[in-house]
């Protein structure tokens, strides 16, 4: 009897375990899209890709215009304008220093003067024989006239007073290389003689700098070379001057390429007129080839490459549009787009690695509100570049790019 009571509760045990199994099971069990609800309605269908019923929720951007000019940063070295140093060309003792270390000076200004004692005695020599051959040549016209002399001795008479002429001219010219005078207008150098000294001809006196305006020289690779040309605008900046920008402009560019480092050579101008600017400083030089004013931006963050291409997703009637874009210049994480978009175009900047081309997308704002600072900072100066990236995001900002007006 006891035996059959235990079999029986067995059996409605293992009985119940079996029904409770089956209906957890049911309740895994996934429903398909058109399964029947329990009031006999078909089942509402969710969203196969696993998104919102309104598709993959990305961000978006619209395509700004924005000055974006084309550079070519390098370095180069500021050069006198005009530069010399001062040597005799003939040998003396020096007489007379009539130039202060670092003034400016004047075109024809007097700066040394050698001891012209001999070659004021040779001036005066030389002019004492062509006084005398020129009154031998003036008898010699009379007598020839009367026929007292003869053709022969006229003319002895004329080449005598022509050598006259050219040797007073040779004392002359060597008397006034005596004084150095200063070739163009400029500021002296340190001069490296003293009152007293002899020089010898070609003897270094002192230097001499036109500094306004100064070359800069610098050297950009040749796959630049068609690139530029006279004309091209141009900023410098030096370690003298932090934080300042002085303006040029491309006035020569070298035919013959730099062998050695397969580069242009290229020499431009800068306004000095203050003269701080000197000679053999070190400045870093971007120079403008092209100035785009309004070029097509994008974020960086958008792209999405595959092999050497770029592409983009716009958003079109509510659907992912997979486009090839070319690309320019990158600036601040900003991208110039040469072709490909326009500047009406929705541009995904996040979420565009789950979306597929023709995949229906959600833009996160309900409308995309232009952000103006996005693309006046390809302009701006690095220090109020810093600035913005230093400052707190306001809340409910969009990333969008405003079109520059």
């Amino acid at each position: 009897m006891n035996k059959a009571v235990i079999g029986a509760v067995a059996a409605l045990v293992i009985a119940v375990a079996a029904g409770a199994g089956f209906w957890f099971g049911q309740q895994r069990t996934p429903r398909s899209p058109d399964a029947v609800a329990s009031d006999g309605q078909p089942a509402a269908k969710g969203n196969t890709a696993g998104g919102p019923a309104g598709g993959v929720t990305v961000e978006a951007v619209k395509v700004a215009k924005a000055s974006l000019p084309q550079t070519i940063t390098t370095v180069g070295s500021l050069r006198s304008d005009e530069s010399v140093t001062l040597r005799p060309e003939v040998a003396g003792r020096i007489s007379a220093i009539q130039f202060q270390e670092g003034q400016r000076v004047a075109k024809g200004a007097m700066l040394v003067r050698l001891d012209p004692a001999i070659n004021d005695a040779e001036v005066q020599q030389a002019r004492a024989n062509l006084t005398l051959a020129k009154s031998k040549f003036d008898r010699s016209v009379d007598l020839a006239k009367s026929n007292f002399i003869s053709g022969q001795a006229k003319d002895e008479a004329e080449n005598n007073l022509k050598v006259a002429e050219a040797a007073l001219k040779l004392a002359e010219a060597r008397a006034a290389k005596m004084e150095i005078r200063a070739p163009f207008s400029g500021i002296i150098g340190l001069r490296s003689v003293s009152l007293g000294d002899y020089v010898k001809e070609g003897a270094d006196m002192v230097n001499l700098e036109a500094i306004d305006p100064l070359k800069v020289d610098f050297r950009v690779p040749e796959m630049y070379m068609r690139q530029v040309q006279v004309g091209q605008p141009l900023s410098i900046q030096l370690d003298s001057f932090p934080g300042k920008t002085f303006e040029g402009r491309v006035f020569a560019v070298n035919p013959l390429l730099d062998a050695a480092g397969r580069s242009v050579v290229i020499r431009a101008q800068v306004r000095n007129a203050d003269t701080s600017l000197r000679p053999g400083m070190f400045a870093r030089v971007k120079l403008v080839t092209k100035d785009a004013q309004d070029a097509l931006v994008v974020p960086e963050q958008a792209l999405v490459p595959q092999g050497e291409d770029q592409f983009v997703y716009k958003v079109v009637d509510g659907k992912a549009t997979r486009t090839k874009i070319l690309v320019g210049q990158r600036r601040d994480g900003m991208v110039e787009v040469v072709s490909g978009v326009t500047p009406d175009d929705l541009i995904v900047t996040a979420g565009q690695l789950k979306l597929r081309d023709g995949m229906p997308v959600r833009v996160a704002a309900a409308e995309v509100a232009p952000d103006s600072a996005a693309t006046s900072r390809l302009d701006r100066p690095a220090s109020a570049k810093a600035e913005s990236a230093s400052a707190p995001a306001k809340p409910g900002a969009t990333s969008a790019v405003s079109p520059k007006s």
